[in-house]
């Protein structure tokens, strides 16, 4: 046994850590697209997550200015409903073709201004969204599906720009969770410490 137990990760107990009602919140999951717009609302109440709200804003049969009044629109109106209290957004992958970054940088822009300035809000790599849900950064748009209906417990799984959007909340309410859990140990570590 190390002399040095105390200071190191493997003291923190994960089932000692106390969940209260502060750490419950609503978080906004966005998938933002110029033709559809993916969005899932989860509630985080300590260790378990649950499914309030997912879908898609379908824009494909309107003029490319329309949509992203649309987008506005409709996040603010899901903005309204359920009243997150934080928002995740995928950030954006830019590839070789700038017409695609440029359309997909204007409906990202669109969504974020729907935000209230009071509502945080964090942003997470595609990658980084995959490796939280299904435990690999490379994983298949089904795979991703396909653990959001496990982990979420949905009846059936979500189409595709609702289950990345609720990946993206799931990633942030774990980033959440490790968060706490890390500043709780890092107290008892200090307090052990003294």
């Amino acid at each position: 046994m190390s002399r040095y137990r105390t200071r190191s990760w493997r003291a923190f107990e994960p089932a000692a850590a106390q969940f209260s009602a502060a750490l419950t919140v609503r978080v906004l999951g966005l998938d933002p697209g110029s033709r559809r717009t993916g969005f899932g609302v989860i509630e985080c109440r300590g260790g378990e997550l649950i499914a309030v709200a997912h879908g898609c804003l379908n824009l494909a049969a309107a003029a490319p200015a329309a949509r992203l009044r649309m987008i506005f629109e409709g996040l603010r109106a899901l903005m309204s409903q359920h009243q997150p209290a934080e928002v995740a957004v995928e950030r954006v992958f830019v590839s070789r073709n700038a017409d695609s970054a440029l359309k997909l940088g204007q409906a990202r822009g669109a969504a974020l201004c729907a935000i209230p300035e009071a509502v945080p809000v964090f942003e997470y790599a595609p990658r980084a969204i995959k490796l939280a849900v299904v435990g690999s950064g490379a994983a298949e748009k089904f795979q991703v599906a396909h653990m959001i209906r496990t982990l979420l417990g949905l009846a059936e799984r979500p189409g595709a720009d609702a289950a990345d959007a609720l990946a993206v909340a799931v990633c942030h309410a774990h980033a959440r969770r490790l968060g706490t859990l890390a500043q709780q140990g890092g107290a008892r570590l200090r307090h052990a410490g003294r």
